[in-house]
């Protein structure tokens, strides 16, 4: 839709006049440091008020909150030492002394009346950050408690911007940490998106690290962006010993004088801040706000009836459309579908010699139609739980999915009781065909069995971020990868649980939900299912495609239940190589066999929040740049019940760790481990 020129020139104005109202209501905003989070540990011990501690404590805060510098720490020393108090501030590199000094002391006099009681503390402002602990920490870099805050706006092209983010967030570590101890660690930088847009990336450590620490505490933040941030057009992750951010604007200053714009869409997490609450008038009077105001108020208003005069014209055009794209629909659903007599003539009168398989949906054989045409036809079960009309409009829609490393749905047939599905025809049929044949399995190198997890995983970002339906296969297994002639993977049975009916029971499974094994436990266990399932599922395929040996059937004499047991056992022993397929040892590349397996733990942790979604994961297969967070022990680790499936044990230790706010802002792991 064309919007008319005057409707432009409008939005225009509003855009300049609200832009030009908020940098004259902020003139003293630079002298108000801005709050972000805190973490009073509870993993420690506490004490009590008035205690030689909380004393101690409270000299320290004050000690920190009077000194006139950009970074400084000190110890109150106590007897016993259990009573010694450490202490740091750091200021952001470039903020002004005056708001630095503002800045630690709010945050001291905060964690004075809200921390007392916590025998180490964080707390993060916008321009600096003030901790302290009963243990020293001075040079030395600290990895939790940390937290993440992201701008809630999406970028469009994410695969692109993300490796520009993660290269351009390097370089600035870089920068940030080549200096020597005792010097500010602290860097920027930009990079261009296009034409008219930027980014804007910013790095800094603590000064008493020393450069190899300091990247290193780096490479953690940057790490951690994928858990933050992904697809974000801004954000940002905090470590006690350093952190990082990027926005499309420049939020940093470019001197000591000059102040950061302020970002509309990044809000703090929704905690009061006692400290600030003290803050000054803004110096702008009640008829300069009115003057201000009403211009604005009145230009939405007419910006709003222009929306709606021209959404009524745009809604008329679509109506008069209506009859003709129905039409193209009808058309569209009658080429996808084929007669039955046509099928059983393609598989022999579905010939047990043409039978390539059965699963939980049906059964699958192999035709070929009088064109010649080789087809792959799946019998879907007679006890759907859909309608013959909702069959087709399902078949329609997924049919409209077209992506190299899905298999192709041609079309279907619709007769009586007979649902069949129609797929283009591989050669190498499915992947567990190959890969768990001891005399077959030696057709995939490790090139190509690489090759195989890159696009799986290619396939399914399109599903779950880049097709017109967001699809979640939920049972993503070797069975359902179809190998062409040259080896490249095709996902077969996406969006089968929409054209069979979600609750159909049928075959193989108690609900054509997925394969005990490979599915994610909060999914075994409770019902919930997301896109983060998906991702469960495809950690356990790495593992199988590393290892050439089935889940599901694996058993190690040292006392892995599973697959997976045995994956991190060997990751936790130091020797994740044992792990790789004893016919390709000798030609693999072990730090992308090493990566992938990384990968593959990080996909199975128990906590959904902590997989990394299918996008990051691609970005982590392409750039050896990416530093990968540390994974955590998997769900099905313990043999915590001789009765229960193998499949379905649990580690009755394993806690769940990250806590992801309401309105989905910000992400913190509370407690330092």
């Amino acid at each position: 839709m064309a919007w008319p020129k005057p409707l432009v020139f409008l939005f225009i104005s509003i855009i300049i006049i609200i832009m030009s109202f908020t940098n004259f209501g902020n003139t003293k905003a630079e002298d108000t440091p801005v709050y972000l989070w805190k973490n009073c540990s509870t993993n420690s011990s506490t004490t009590t008020a008035n205690s030689p501690f909380q004393l101690n404590l409270n000299t320290l805060l004050t000690s920190l909150s009077s000194n006139p510098t950009e970074f400084h720490n000190t110890t109150v020393t106590g007897n016993p030492s259990s009573n010694t108090v450490y202490g740091l501030f750091m200021c952001r590199g470039d903020v002004a002394l005056p708001l630095c000094r503002q800045c630690v002391l709010n945050a001291t006099q905060t964690l004075l009346s809200e921390c007392s009681l916590s025998k180490q503390a964080v707390i993060w402002f916008d321009e600096c950050t003030v901790r302290y602990s009963n243990r020293s920490f001075f040079s030395t870099f600290d990895t939790r408690p940390r937290v993440g805050l992201l701008n809630t706006a999406n970028i469009t092209n994410q695969q692109s911007f993300m490796r520009l983010l993660f290269r351009t967030m390097n370089k600035t570590a870089d920068d940030a940490s080549n200096h020597p101890i005792g010097s500010k660690k602290y860097a920027t930088n930009q990079a261009t998106i296009s034409g008219f847009q930027n980014l804007y990336c910013l790095a800094q450590c603590t000064p008493d690290l020393s450069p190899q620490d300091c990247r290193k505490c780096l490479n953690g933040v940057i790490g951690d962006l994928p858990w933050c941030c992904t697809g974000k057009q801004g954000g940002r992750v905090l470590y006690p010993s350093c952190n990082v951010r990027y926005e499309l604007y420049p939020f940093f200053r470019v001197d000591n004088a000059s102040s950061p714009s302020p970002s509309s869409s990044i809000l703090p997490p929704p905690t009061t801040n006692p400290a600030n609450s003290r803050g000054g008038s803004s110096g702008i009077s009640g008829g300069t706000i009115v003057a201000i105001v009403i211009p604005i108020i009145v230009a939405v208003l007419l910006f709003i009836v222009a929306i709606c005069f021209l959404s009524k014209r745009a809604r008329k055009k679509r109506d008069s459309l209506q009859d003709g794209n129905t039409a193209n629909d009808i058309t569209t659903m009658e080429s996808l579908q084929f007669d039955f007599g046509t099928i059983e003539a393609a598989t022999n009168k579905f010939s047990a010699d043409n039978k390539l398989g059965e699963g939980g949906f049906g059964e699958v054989f192999k035709g070929t139609l009088p064109s010649g045409q080789e087809i792959a036809v799946k019998r879907l079960s007679k006890s759907s739980g859909q309608g013959g009309a909702e069959f087709k409009n399902e078949v329609v829609v997924v049919a409209k999915l077209q992506h190299r490393n899905l298999a192709r749905l041609l079309g279907f047939c619709l007769q009586g009781e007979e649902k069949i599905l129609v797929y283009e025809y591989v050669a190498n049929k499915s992947l567990d065909y190959t890969l768990f044949d001891p005399e077959k399995q030696g057709k995939l190198d490790w090139a190509k069995r690489y090759k195989i997890i890159e696009g799986i995983a290619r396939g399914m970002q399109y599903l779950h971020e880049d097709s017109r339906l967001r699809i979640i296969h939920r049972d993503l297994k070797a069975s359902n990868i179809l190998l062409d002639g040259d080896m490249n993977p095709k996902i077969s049975d996406f969006g089968m649980a929409r054209i069979v009916g979600v609750d159909q029971t049928q075959g193989n499974t108690s609900r054509i939900v997925g394969t005990y094994g490979y599915m994610a436990p909060e999914y075994a266990m409770h019902g919930e299912f997301s896109v983060k399932s998906d991702v469960y599922s495809f950690g356990v395929l790495i593992m199988e495609i590393i290892s050439g040996k089935k889940n599901s059937s694996f058993y190690d004499t040292d006392g892995a239940d599973d697959l997976v047991s045995y994956t991190w056992k060997v990751w936790k022993e130091g020797a994740p190589l044992e792990l790789v397929d004893p016919i390709l040892r000798e030609k693999i590349t072990p730090n992308e066999v090493i990566r992938s397996i990384h990968i593959g733990l990080l996909c199975v942790q128990e906590d959904p929040s902590d997989r990394p979604t299918m996008t990051s994961i691609v970005l982590m297969l392409d750039s050896n740049t990416v530093t990968l967070p540390t994974p955590k022990q998997p769900a099905f680790f313990v043999n915590s019940d001789p009765n229960r499936p193998k499949e379905l044990r649990f580690d009755s230790s394993t806690t769940k760790s990250i806590t992801t706010s309401v309105n989905e802002m910000s992400i913190s792991e509370m407690d330092p481990r």
